[in-house]
């Protein structure tokens, strides 16, 4: 039976073909508005402007289209309810059937680059999102479409059921329009947070930078007092942590860096929670550097860390920081994988879970294929910059932590010798190493670094002696000459005493215990340097 349909859209894309269905098929009569309504007429169909059903024009430059109880009315009159057919017939209401709308294309919007406050706010759609929602709420008589996406599935619902879509279809349209409308306001009251951030004036143009926070009490620059969440569910996992656990992935808008989130899988069996978890910790960790970098992750923190001049010789070197562990392990690289670097993996003798980076030559990905039958290659594309304002959650029963990311590069402007000899410029270069390595490891973290690459670790200790101990039992021969980095401070000078009987010279670490002239007297008595960097980096 013939049927109201009012259709207006952002993105046009499958329109045609889902507008001349409803008016061949359901003689549908079609109901729209501006760049619509003239879209439709260009297809050659009959389309009624929205100002005549109102009786109102557009006006105020398009912000005031649909916001009328002529639209309202006929889609939230109940067709049952005396009373609403009543209003419906002494108002001259008309009763509408199917909604058909997208909205203003805010997060295309402020993405672009120098993008204006004031042009993001014309493009915070008000009309749209309230059509939706008032569909949705008579679901029971309205057919709410949101997604071209779904045009098929609600053609295929409307020819087996007579011209109106089943009870069921309408139900679960309308589940996904409030998920649309909710995920919609998140990204404004995102922005929005942003703008606040960083101090914009009301009305001011190009605002939207938050501030760099480095520091608890520049908190609330950073940290939004509410926190709005939509994420819409991208893969469904092999499993989560265990086998038992059922597990999936959730995304939000696609980040400006390189994500393991948003990865082509170009090889292997289906991914994990694991898998993703820990190909994300060794993707973060390449990306601190500028050099041809590689990372080997094994439960959530490296064991294998280098940088080199090429991306094979990274591998290698990584690789030669813990074979034992490297096992299984999940590898990440900061360059496209040639066939020299591909050839560098495959030359393992242990099995790789996945290998993460930019890109894949073909030559490249046919060996790494015929290597690994089940290994994951995941391709993240250019790495891009790493965004300082992303935050970091935690879910815990009943609350989400939050915080700020760990991401500034040193500023070694505030680090301090506290020793009488200063580092030799080799040891300056292992320390640099050795410090990121530790941001990077699972602490307490104690990490070994000899020519930019890390041979041995101490991880999620409870304990920092016996991180250091770990670490040196880690490294074996390399201990010696090798540079330590620790995350946090050493509360006693046993730590640096285990480092130092290993024939470790050069320690970095944050400093600011009680005790530090302990350490410091110890590491000066063994003829060594320590530098206090006055920062901490835990990783839990």
């Amino acid at each position: 039976m013939p049927f109201n349909a009012l259709l207006s859209v952002s993105d046009k894309t499958g329109l045609d073909s889902f507008a001349r269905a409803l008016v061949a098929e359901f003689g549908a009569k079609l109901i729209s508005t501006g760049g619509t309504a003239r879209f439709l007429r260009g297809l050659g169909l009959e389309v009624r402007d929205v100002s005549d059903l109102t009786g109102f024009p557009e006006m105020m430059d398009g912000r005031v289209k649909t916001l009328h109880p002529k639209v309202h009315g006929g889609l939230l009159a109940l067709r049952d309810d005396p009373g609403h057919v009543a209003s419906m017939k002494a108002h001259g209401i008309e009763a509408i059937d199917l909604v058909c709308v997208n909205l203003y294309p805010f997060a295309t919007t402020v993405a672009k680059p120098g993008v204006g406050f004031a042009e993001a706010i014309e493009n915070i759609d008000i009309g749209g999102p309230s059509m939706i929602r008032s569909a949705a709420k008579n679901h029971r008589s309205v057919t709410v479409v949101t997604d071209a996406d779904q045009y098929d599935v609600v053609l295929a619902d409307l020819r087996a059921n007579g011209g109106r879509a089943s009870a069921a279809l309408r139900l679960e349209l309308a589940r996904a329009a409030f998920d649309h409308t909710a995920k919609y306001d998140a990204m404004i009251a995102g922005y929005m947070g942003k703008v606040c951030d960083g101090g914009a004036a009301d009305g001011a143009d190009g605002a939207g930078d938050a501030g760099d926070a480095d520091s608890a009490g520049d908190a609330d620059a950073t940290l939004p007092q509410t926190l709005a969440l939509s994420l819409s569910r991208k893969a469904v996992l092999r499993y989560g942590e265990n086998p038992h656990q059922r597990g999936a992935l959730y995304v939000a808008g696609k980040p400006t860096e390189a994500s393991v989130a948003f990865a082509e899988q170009l090889h292997g069996k289906e991914l994990s929670y694991i898998n993703l978890f820990d190909a994300d910790g060794a993707l973060s960790a390449v990306k601190e550097f500028e050099r041809p970098a590689a990372c080997i992750v094994k439960h959530a923190t490296p064991c294998g860390y280098a940088v080199a001049d090429d991306s094979p010789t990274a591998f290698a070197r990584a690789f030669a920081g813990d074979p034992l562990a490297a096992f299984g392990g999940i590898v990440a690289l900061n360059r496209a994988v040639d066939l020299a670097a591909a050839e560098a993996i495959t030359a393992v003798k242990v099995v790789l879970d996945v290998i993460v980076a930019p890109s894949f030559d073909a030559d490249a990905l046919e060996l790494l294929r015929s290597r690994w039958k089940n290994t994951r290659i995941l391709a993240v594309g250019a790495m891009g910059t790493i965004d300082r304002r992303e935050t970091h959650w935690h879910r815990i029963v009943g609350g989400l932590l939050v915080q700020q990311r760990d991401v500034p590069q040193p500023d070694e402007s505030a680090w301090k010798v506290a020793t009488k000899r200063k580092p030799t410029d080799a040891e300056w270069t292992d320390l640099r190493f050795a410090w990121v390595a530790c941001k990077h490891v699972k602490s307490n973290a104690v990490a070994l670094a000899r020519d930019s690459a890390m041979v041995g670790s101490g991880a999620g200790q409870q304990d920092r002696v016996n991180a250091c101990r770990i670490a040196v039992a880690k490294a074996g021969d390399r201990a010696s000459g090798s540079a330590a980095g620790s995350d946090a401070f050493f509360p006693f000078p046993d730590g640096p005493q285990v480092l130092l009987d290993a024939g470790i010279r050069a320690i970095i670490q944050p400093g600011g215990s009680l005790k530090d002239q302990l350490s410091i007297d110890a590491v000066d008595a063994a003829g060594g340097t320590m530098v206090f960097t006055g920062r901490r980096h835990f990783r839990h």
